[in-house]
Parts: structure tokens; sequence; C-alpha cells
């Protein structure tokens, strides 16, 4: 038995733990954890890939797989299939996921404005001057149950346009949206940074309605609209809270970081192949946009009865329904990270 492969293997584990501990180096963590992105190279879902790049996951003795979906909803389907552990996507899902007794909740709130941009095609821009111009209009969305699909529906809906009078229509983002719109298959669509600046700067689009700061987010939705997030089930949460107190540490730390840095600093973090060919449109447009991001990660207090007040006036699955918002997300985990990083 003492010559067994287990044996052995089990030996061999035990004294590189023993000699780790003796040089003063902790054992690597076995944590696994896999998040699943509603599109990694978005601007608005920035602080999963930067807060990689800036090691703050290994930081906290974690193993982080970043997946990326195009669109949230896709995103919400993994998570809820138990493929992934959290998901960096749209605060508004936990909401919508309630009121279909299912329970997620928003761990680290990154952001306070959807960074979103309703773009309409510059072909159609002397036809579409206003979302009271939707009606009979195909109008692109990163997917169908999507965030975009949802404020699209709002702004439809807030301008005299009824859901049943507009065809969306999911064309993911970057390449695939800027080909929708150059192919006249949609005629405005919602979509983020990168890719509004790629449609400016070869002039197909232009910009309908701008959510990329808290100011015109308040100007188009009513309110403080908290968009991207952590979100994951309240059940793994749960049971899992030093995992996610580890992910809060290092989400909360590179919130910290986009605050403190500027657009050029934090773009130099990122992967060259986020940039798509054009460092500094990517560093302008971050620059513009980076006011959405919240300074330390909690849910601004305003900001879940505004979503909850868009969501009510068009999704079928929320009208009637009585929603606690407080279990829609929590502030124990960002407060303490706070707490341990002053």
């Amino acid at each position: 038995m003492l010559n067994s492969p287990i044996f052995r293997a089990a030996l061999l584990c035990s004294t590189a733990v023993a000699l780790s501990l003796a040089a003063g180096v902790a054992p690597a963590s076995a944590d696994k954890i896999s998040l699943m992105v509603g599109g990694i190279e978005k601007q608005i879902y920035l602080p999963a890939k930067l807060a990689e790049q800036l090691g703050y996951f290994k930081e906290q003795g974690l193993d982080v797989e970043l997946l990326s979906e195009p669109a949230g909803v896709e995103a919400e389907n993994e998570l809820l299939a138990g493929a992934v552990q959290g998901v960096v996507g749209f605060y508004d899902h936990t909401i919508d996921l309630q009121a279909k007794g299912k329970f997620v909740e928003s761990v680290v709130q990154f952001s306070q404005a959807p960074g979103e941009v309703e773009m309409v095609a510059t072909k159609k821009a002397g036809e579409i001057k206003s979302p009271a111009d939707f009606k009979g209009r195909s109008l692109g969305v990163t997917g169908l149950g999507s965030s975009t699909n949802f404020l699209t529906q709002y702004l439809a809906v807030k301008n005299g346009v009824a859901v049943s009078e507009i065809t969306p229509v999911p064309v993911g983002a970057g390449n695939t949206f800027i080909a929708a719109i150059q192919q006249g298959k949609i005629d405005a669509g919602m979509t983020t940074e990168p890719t509004v600046s790629r449609l400016l700067k070869t002039g197909d689009a232009q910009v309908l309605i701008d959510m990329r700061s808290p100011e015109l987010t308040r100007q188009a939705l009513g309110g403080v609209y908290p968009a991207a997030s952590l979100y994951m089930q309240t059940a793994w949460v749960e049971a899992h809270k030093a995992e996610t107190q580890k992910l809060a540490n290092a989400f909360v730390k590179t919130l910290k970081f986009i605050a403190s840095h500027s657009a050029e600093e934090i773009a130099a973090k990122m992967p060259k192949d986020f940039t798509v060919g054009d460092p500094q449109m990517y560093i302008d447009a971050l620059a513009k946009g980076k006011q959405m991001f919240t300074p330390d990660g909690k849910m601004p207090e305003d900001g879940p009865p505004t979503v909850l007040k868009v969501l009510s006036a068009f999704n079928k699955n929320i009208i009637g329904k009585t929603i606690d918002l407080s279990k829609t997300y929590t502030t124990e985990f960002v407060t303490a990270a706070q707490t341990a990083q002053q």
C-alpha cells in the first residue's frame, strides 16, 4: 500500500503544501467559478475583463473563467441551467425572473446607466426622429428577451407606439449589428460602445436616444437605471458566501480602479483586439461613458424602482405581479469589500 500510486501522489501533495506553508506562500485555491458575460468586448461590461487583466481574481485566490454570449438573455439561460455560477449582465433580468418564480440577485452593481444608444440608420434619419416614429419599423436588439429588447419596447410604449406595432430583430452587437444597419435589415437599433462609435465614424448611423450617462438616462427613462451587474442565483450565493465575497472584493477593487484612472490608462490594460483596430476611438468612447460605472459596486437606492417602472409598462410577465425588490439585489458583499479595502 505504501508503494501504491495513490499513496505516493498524496505524499507528494502534502509535502508540496508543507513546503509552501513553510515558505510563507498559501497553497493555490481550487475555487473555479465560471461567469458568462453578455458580450465580453462591450464597454458596458468592461469590469469583467479588466478585473482579470489586473489580476484581481487571482489575488483573491479564485480561478475565474470568463465566457461570452452576444446577448444577456442567453447568459441568463446558462445561469438557470447551472452551466455557470454567475452572469455579468443587466440587473433588470433579476426582476423579470422573479416574476417567473426564479430568484437571482445583483451581487455587485457595475453601472447606474445602461450605456446603451438607440441608433438610427442614416438613410432613415429623416423618417425616424424619435421613438414616436417606431411604428411599423424593424428595430435591432441583441436578442429577444434581452435588456435591449426591454428598453426598446419601453421607449416605444412611452412614446405612444404599442409593442405589437414594432418588429424587434435579434442582430447581436459589433459586426453583426453594423451589417444589419448597412444592409437595411433594421431601421434603427440599440447597441453599446464601441459599436456606437464605429457607426458614427463611418456615417452609417446617427444617435437617436443616448443613455451613456446617468443624466441622459434620467431624460430617457425617468430616473437612474442600474444596468450592468454581477448577478447570481440567490441559492448559490447563500451556499457559497466565501466565494461570493471574493468575487465582490475583486470587482469593487476594479470599480475603484476605473473611478481613479483615466480612460487611456484603463484602455491600456485591456486586450488590443477590444479596440477593434482604433485605440483612440475606444479611449474617446470610454472617456465619455465611464461615468456610467458606480465607484463602489453599490446599488443606487432609487434605481430598482425605476427599473420596475420601466418593465411594468410593457412586460406581461410583470404587469399585475408583486415584486419584492429587496430580493433582487444585495449590498452585503460590496459593503464588506469596501470595509476591507479602506
